[in-house]
């Protein structure tokens, strides 16, 4: 029989390499995103229409899914990235931020605990960065969101341990994504700044001199999800080239 994976925000970069190896690997996913990759690349996923900012949504969604399946895994990838300082960043723009990154993630796991308590069995796996780490300039309220979701799961971690559901928060450092495409799109316009030169300077900012690629993040994720990691809850499992370790 198929284990069973829900991850949120699985139509494109991380998300979309995760969901292509949890196929790959004897999975039944279930994708959770706004819309299905454009590319139809996760194809072989089922896809359920899902804004993670609406909680209810989420959460009838979920209930749905657990109601026919039991529920192994669950991955809360959805996540937007927001560049700007403390005094840059409006209220609307942290509350965006939040809704998506942090409460969207809240929303996912709370609505999957109650089948994963009743299987006595589940692991938990939360999207956090580098940056649950460490600081990065004109980055207040992605920062903020990213620390957060590394509490959550420390503290959920410790909840649910007598249930044996494990969580874990992975930590990517940069990544070579549509995300990361999209941010430095954005600086070199505001900017005026070469995109090449911009992204051989993101480069050379890490020991190993390259980019991270989303399958190297998809295979952790697996890792983790995998009976080879029971012994692994409540960890910050970093995977950023060596940038933290400076």
């Amino acid at each position: 029989m198929k284990k069973v994976c829900v991850i949120t925000g699985g139509s494109s970069g991380i998300g979309l390499s995760i969901v292509k190896l949890f196929v790959e690997n004897n999975y039944l996913v279930f994708n959770l995103d706004l819309s299905p990759s454009p590319t139809g690349a996760d194809c072989k996923s089922e896809y359920r229409q899902c804004d993670v900012t609406n909680i209810q949504q989420v959460s009838e969604i979920i209930t749905d899914i657990a109601t026919h399946h039991t529920i192994d895994v669950l991955i809360s990838n959805a996540g937007i990235h927001f560049s700007a300082n403390i005094e840059n960043t409006s209220e609307d723009d942290l509350d965006k931020v939040f809704n998506i990154n942090v409460k969207g993630a809240y929303a996912a796991i709370k609505a999957v605990l109650p089948s994963m308590k009743a299987n006595r069995n589940g692991a938990i796996l939360l999207m956090a960065s580098d940056q649950a780490l460490v600081a990065k300039h004109n980055s207040f309220a992605y920062n903020l969101s990213k620390s957060a979701l590394a509490s959550i799961a420390k503290t959920t971690a410790l909840d649910y341990a007598s249930y044996n559901i494990r969580a874990n928060a992975v930590c990517p450092g940069t990544i070579e994504t549509p995300l990361y495409h999209q941010a430095i799109d954005n600086y070199c316009q505001k900017s005026g700044a070469d995109k090449a030169a911009v992204h051989l300077e993101e480069e050379q900012l890490q020991p190993l001199q390259r980019l991270g690629q989303p399958e190297e993040v998809a295979e952790l994720v697996l890792f983790l999800a995998s009976d080879k990691a029971k012994f692994i809850t409540g960890s910050l499992q970093v995977i950023d080239g060596g940038y933290t370790a400076q």
